[in-house]
């Protein structure tokens, strides 16, 4: 003689019951929809009228209670002046990951020229197990010291913020003021040749990769 061990000998099994999925995407059109009328500061009444269905409708889809056809969503969206993909566009993105440093709470590095008038905040870091980038605001308020040259692998890319000083790649001299620009390989030897009105506020970003030749 067979024995269960359920418990429940002599019972039929009862059929496994799920619950129904989620409206996810009703919800979220309906959210969208409810925003984008609000934003505009229109009434159901205005906007279910301009897109030729009852107010009872558009109240039920802006709440996600029901689900409406291709053509509906089009006319909503007309009568909201968006697009039909403009509706879609925040549904089912990927989770952002980005990285948040807040003014002033950059980590603070050590590099060459520390000592001598510079300070570094890495304002990115924790990349994952390849280095692909650094960046760097990097704060010169010493007119009187040398500044060492610096060589690294990469592509370098300098913003002036504030300042003006000469820049030296090579055997070239750029004379960089506030809103200029340079990117140079970074294996050529380059730096601070002179300052010339501190302090200089500075954004270096270091990409790890060659430019093209």
């Amino acid at each position: 003689m067979k024995t269960r061990t359920d418990g429940r000998a002599g019972k039929p099994k009862g059929k496994r019951i799920t619950k129904a999925p989620e409206r996810h995407l009703d919800a979220f059109l309906g959210r969208a929809i409810n925003e984008l009328r609000r934003h505009d500061h229109l009434t159901i009444a205005e906007v279910a009228q301009q897109a030729g269905i009852s107010s009872g409708m558009l109240s039920k889809i802006e709440n996600g209670q029901v689900s409406c056809s291709l053509e509906t969503l089009n006319k909503i969206a007309g009568a909201l002046g968006v697009s039909l993909s403009h509706l879609f566009r925040y549904y089912n993105v990927p989770v952002g990951n980005a990285q948040l440093v807040r003014s002033g709470a950059g980590m603070e590095v050590i590099r060459r020229g520390t000592k001598r008038g510079h300070t570094y905040q890495l304002l990115a870091y924790g990349q994952g197990p390849q280095k692909l980038f650094e960046p760097f605001l990097v704060t010169m308020d010493d007119a009187s010291e040398v500044y060492p040259a610096f060589e690294h692998p990469g592509t370098e890319f300098v913003y002036v913020l504030r300042g003006k000083l000469q820049y030296r790649h090579g055997s070239e001299l750029y004379l960089l003021n506030p809103g200029d620009s340079l990117s140079f390989q970074g294996i050529v030897p380059h730096g601070p040749a002179k300052l010339i009105k501190t302090p200089i506020v500075l954004l270096a970003i270091i990409m790890y990769g060659e430019l093209p030749d």
